[in-house]
C-alpha cells in the first residue's frame, strides 16, 4: 500500500508533508466538526484510492453522545451510503463503530451478515467495505468507511496500513471534536446568558408596571409563558419588543 498511508519514513525529503501535519493543517482550516470530517473523507478516499489503485469512495460516521450521527463523505454516493445504512439501523459501519474493531467486507453481494444492506451497496456498484473505527473521547466513537468497485478489494495489507492511517487520524478528529465541545459549551453559555439578559430586563418592566418586586415579576412573565405556551424567553422577548416601539401595554397580564 502507498506510504501515504502509514507514519513517516525517516528516509523522506525534508521539505515532504506527514500525514499527521497534513491532518493538522485539515483540523486548523476546518471551520467546524462537520466541515473536517468533510475534508477528511475526501483525502483518506484520496490516498486510499492510490494506494489500491481504483477509485475508493470514503464515508465517515461520527456518533456523538446526545447527538445524532453525523455523516461525511469524500462524495454525494459515499455519504448516501453511509445514510442508507442509517436507514437500516446495522451494518459494517455501525458493527465498527460498537465492537471497535475493524470490519471487512471482501464481498457485499454474498455478504450474510447485514444481507439486506449490502445488497442495496452491491447493486450500486459497490462490491467491497473496509469499515475501521476510530477511538475518541469526550464520549464519541467514529469509523473510516471505505467503498470499492470491485471484490475483495482490501488485502491484509491495505486492512493493516489502513489501520495505521486511522490510528494517526483519530488524533485530529479527536481534536476537532474537543474544539467543537468547547465551541458548544461557549455557545450554550452565550445563549444562556442572553437568555438571562432578555428575562431581567422583561421583569423590570412589569416591575415598572405592576409596581411589585422582581420576584413578582418573575411569577407573572413565568404565568404568562405557561397560559401562552410559549418560552419564557419568547415571551420576555415579546414584552421588550411591546416597549421598545413605543406602544408598550398599560398592563402586563399573562
Amino acid at each position: 500500500m502507498n506510504v501515504e498511508l502509514a507514519l513517516p519514513d525517516a528516509a523522506s525529503a525534508p521539505d515532504e508533508v506527514s500525514v499527521p501535519e497534513r491532518l493538522q493543517d485539515l483540523v486548523i482550516d476546518s471551520e467546524d466538526v462537520g466541515g473536517f470530517l468533510e475534508d477528511l473523507a475526501v483525502f483518506s478516499a484520496a490516498a486510499v484510492s492510490k494506494a489500491v489503485g481504483m477509485n475508493v469512495h470514503c464515508g465517515i460516521t461520527l456518533s456523538r453522545r446526545r447527538r445524532t450521527a453525523t455523516v461525511a463523505g469524500s462524495t454525494h454516493e459515499a455519504r448516501l451510503i453511509d445514510e442508507v445504512q442509517q436507514a437500516y439501523g446495522d451494518g459494517p459501519c455501525l458493527e465498527a463503530l460498537r465492537s471497535h474493531a475493524t470490519v471487512h467486507v471482501p464481498d457485499t453481494s454474498t455478504e450474510g451478515r447485514w444481507p439486506d444492506y449490502c445488497k442495496v451497496i452491491a447493486e450500486r456498484g459497490h462490491l467491497s467495505a473496509l469499515c475501521v473505527p476510530l477511538e475518541l473521547d469526550e464520549g464519541a466513537t467514529a469509523a473510516l468507511n471505505f467503498f470499492a468497485p470491485q471484490l475483495d478489494a482490501f488485502d491484509d495489507a491495505t486492512i493493516q496500513n489502513c489501520e495505521l492511517y486511522a490510528s494517526q487520524a483519530e488524533r485530529s478528529l479527536r481534536l476537532a471534536v474537543r474544539i467543537g465541545v468547547k465551541q458548544q459549551h461557549a455557545d450554550d453559555l452565550q445563549d444562556a446568558m442572553q437568555s438571562r439578559t432578555v428575562i431581567d430586563l422583561a421583569c423590570g418592566i412589569i416591575m415598572g408596571q405592576n409596581r411589585c418586586s422582581q420576584d413578582d415579576a418573575f411569577q407573572i412573565l413565568k404565568k404568562a409563558s405557561s397560559a401562552r405556551n410559549q418560552k419564557l424567553r419568547d415571551v420576555a422577548e415579546s414584552l421588550i419588543k411591546s416597549v421598545a416601539k413605543e406602544s408598550p401595554v398599560a398592563h402586563f397580564e399573562p
